[in-house]
């Protein structure tokens, strides 16, 4: 069973009932087992969960220092084109906002290459907007070409794409992946995204699949936080990296964690995420999947 199935099949259960049982000697039942099930993720994610954030931390420093030790990884973004053909109404590239639009040549993929490596960052990702005409597979891959010299590892975090076409891009190069679902409530999805390719909520959420099957070693996944309940979001995202881990043991499975953020158009996010949530998130991932690659972002205030 892919996630997608998997997923309706857990929407017939009400996930909201299960947080708000959720008690203080639920949460500590979880923290002192060493095994975490679907319904101990819920009860560290759960308003219960909010007093025993200490107690977590611990713990998850604990698994973190025992699967990487005490090591960040860091990686820098070269965006190739911001051309988008979606009306997403929450995103400052969607193709309704009049920004500047433009695209590298491949000249000035080569010298973005050569300025990144000369300050030494040795993994990078390469992005666009979701616009197949102005970003192509094959103008993506002239551009890993040009990105391979200079670095360890090329990922891409491009719109959906085919497994063949995975496959293509991972013989040029690359190893990594990143999509984002956005949310995981699916009618909240077809509201948000009224327009363009990326309304089609399955050929997204079955792309990450499709990317483990195509050969990617590492395969990053996630939820925009505050778009929609965060709760659910960050318990369906954990679901969905256990998923790929269970399936595709071979692949690097990582969760980001991006939070909403100002940007171009009206678009007011309905649930805000706290940096006590943003906290309480993070800690019921690692303690729930141990061996899962955490991703903060930079649009995060450094002292945080």
């Amino acid at each position: 069973m892919n996630f997608y199935n998997r997923q309706l099949a857990l929407e017939r259960t009400s996930l909201t009932e299960t947080l708000t049982r959720a008690t203080p000697a639920n949460v500590e039942r979880v923290l002192a087992n060493p095994q975490v099930t679907f319904d101990g993720f819920l009860a560290l994610l759960s308003p219960a969960a909010e007093r025993y954030l200490e107690p977590m931390a611990q713990r998850a420093h604990a698994l973190t220092v025992q699967h990487f030790g005490k090591v960040i990884l860091l990686y820098t973004p070269l965006y190739l084109s911001n051309y988008c053909t979606n009306f997403c109404l929450y995103c400052g590239f969607a193709a309704q906002n009049r920004i500047r639009r433009d695209r590298l040549t491949l000249e000035e993929v080569a010298a973005e290459a050569r300025l990144i490596s000369a300050s030494g960052l040795r993994h990078i990702l390469i992005l666009t907007g979701e616009s197949r005409k102005m970003s192509s597979v094959e103008y993506i891959g002239q551009g890993v070409e040009l990105l391979r010299p200079h670095f360890l590892s090329i990922s891409i975090e491009i719109y959906p794409i085919e497994t063949a076409e995975y496959a293509l891009l991972a013989e040029m190069g690359v190893d990594g992946f990143t999509l984002y679902q956005e949310t995981y409530d699916r009618k909240l999805y077809a509201a948000v995204h009224p327009r363009g390719p990326k309304r089609d909520y399955r050929y997204r959420i079955e792309a990450p699949e499709r990317a483990c099957a195509a050969g990617m070693r590492s395969v990053n996944i996630g939820a925009l936080l505050g778009l929609a309940d965060w709760r659910f979001d960050a318990f369906l995202t954990g679901l969905h990296a256990e998923h790929l881990q269970h399936r595709y043991p071979d692949v690097e499975v990582s969760i980001s964690l991006p939070r909403m953020r100002p940007h171009e158009g009206t678009f007011k996010p309905q649930h805000e995420v706290t940096d006590r949530e943003f906290v309480q998130i993070l800690l019921a991932t690692r303690i729930f999947l141990p061996r899962v690659g955490i991703t903060i972002s930079t649009r995060e205030r450094s002292g945080f």
